[in-house]
């Protein structure tokens, strides 16, 4: 019959207190002493250890749950053996749950690597900014865009842009698409189309704005070529087919039966011919040239080999119109490096022309290492002893077609495009020209170019 006092001790058993059970039971005479002490006694022995083995195998079960949720790779980790039937379900459920969730973050770590795969492999720069813009990624072709070494002051200077910081307010605010136009002052002009992308809901890495540039300085400096090239060929090249087909008017005319003047007329027309070559030749090497300037040399250039080449493939010239050419170059002197050496060869070839047509007796071409504001390089300077150049036409001589003395310059067969190419190259190594000159003494040529060690 179940009694109060039975009650008050099976209540004290649960509540994990045998002892208290017991004394319970013998104060109120519901237990023979000897007897009922030893059954109790069991009783509390098969109580805890039931308790024990639900408390181990929950711990397990907890356990197994903590590792499964941190677990950074796959889950390989056995589950614990349940201890009782009760629990096998509930654990064996339990490894289920985890393989499923382990095969599922394999597929979305999979497809996270695809995406990044494919957004580093696109051709087009792509950057990836915070809700506060800063930036979170960038993919190849944009570190390629914004460099190495001066990749945080162009990046600073797009973000900072006018047009882009308006861009990237608007598409916060609104969440629509914006596209602009924008020019990025540098070494080189970069000439950029950006399209600004809001994405909400944000993407894993927090980001909230996806621009995506093109580069259209390339596209513009060859639309720009060909309008200059129009203007400057139509320009230029009146002056010596005009000479021409007035020269052959002469000769089917008048001339016709004067050998000697003949003679005369097509060694005329020769020297124009030969003027239209060499204006067409440079003006092609110019458009190279600029259509390549934005982009940075990738190669080494031997500057004393190259200088050395260049005045022995120019020294027939010298001596034909009698000037010495003296070389003094440092045995020390470093590679350029990034550099092109077709046209690091091409500046030495135009420096020493230009020298040629003006000095009198000799051309000095002398080179030496120099660091600049930290950074190493060489420098190396063509130096005549012609009549020397005006202060005010120093700024403008690597002008296209500008020429101080237009009359000798056509004579002497200078198209006014040699030291226009220099600068341009110049621009592309990211060196630097230096004219100095007194009227009377002469003048130098002064190249900077960064240098490897």
């Amino acid at each position: 019959m179940v009694t109060l006092p039975r009650l008050l001790a099976v209540a004290a058993l649960l509540a994990g207190a045998p002892g208290a059970a017991l004394l319970l039971l013998m104060a109120l005479g519901e237990l023979a002493p000897l007897p009922g002490l030893l059954a109790l006694l069991g009783c509390a022995a098969a109580a805890g250890v039931l308790g024990w083995l639900w408390l181990s195998s929950l711990a397990r079960l907890s356990d197994s749950l903590r590792r499964a949720a941190t677990e950074q790779g796959p889950f390989s980790a056995p589950l614990p053996v349940p201890g009782l039937p009760g629990l096998r379900e509930i654990e064996e459920g339990l490894a289920r749950l985890t393989r499923s969730l382990q095969a599922r973050a394999e597929l979305v770590g999979q497809l996270r690597a695809a995406d990044e795969a494919i957004v580093e492999a696109l051709p087009d720069p792509l950057l990836v900014l915070g809700p506060d813009r800063a930036l979170l990624r960038a993919n190849r072709a944009a570190r390629r865009l914004f460099g190495v070494g001066t990749g945080q002051s162009m990046l600073l200077a797009l973000l900072r842009h006018p047009l882009m910081a308006a861009a990237l307010d608007r598409a916060l605010a609104e969440g629509a698409p914006q596209e602009l136009d924008l020019t990025l002052p540098a070494a080189v002009t970069r000439e950029l189309t950006a399209q600004v992308l809001s994405m909400n809901p944000p993407l894993a890495d927090g980001g909230r704005i996806v621009v995506v540039l093109t580069d259209r300085t390339a596209a513009r400096a060859v639309e720009r070529m060909r309008v200059d090239f129009v203007a400057n060929a139509s320009h230029e090249l009146r002056t010596p087919l005009a000479s021409i087909i007035g020269l052959i008017e002469t000769l089917r005319g008048p001339a016709a039966d004067d050998p000697a003047a003949q003679q005369r007329f097509l060694a005329i027309m020769a020297e124009q011919s030969e003027r239209m070559r060499r204006l067409v030749d440079d003006l092609l090497g110019l458009s190279r040239v600029e259509a390549s300037e934005h982009l940075p040399p990738a190669g080494v250039a031997d500057v004393a080999g190259l200088l050395r080449a260049e005045a022995a493939a120019m020294e027939p010239l010298f001596a034909r119109r009698g000037v010495a050419l003296r070389l003094s170059l440092s045995e020390a002197l470093p590679p350029a490096a990034p550099a092109d050496a077709d046209q690091i060869a091409q500046v030495a070839r135009n420096l020493l022309d230009n020298a040629l047509r003006h000095a009198r007796a000799e051309v000095t071409l002398c080179a030496v290492p120099q660091d600049q504001g930290g950074r190493p390089g060489l420098v190396f300077a063509v130096r005549d002893d012609g009549p020397g150049i005006a202060p005010e036409h120093i700024p403008r001589l690597t002008e296209r077609f500008y020429r101080v003395d237009r009359g000798r310059a056509r004579s002497e067969g200078n198209t006014g495009l040699g030291l226009a190419i220099v600068k341009h190259i110049l621009n592309r190594h990211r060196g630097q020209l230096l004219i100095e000159s007194t009227p009377g003494e002469g003048a130098c040529f002064r190249v900077w170019l960064p240098a490897g060690r």
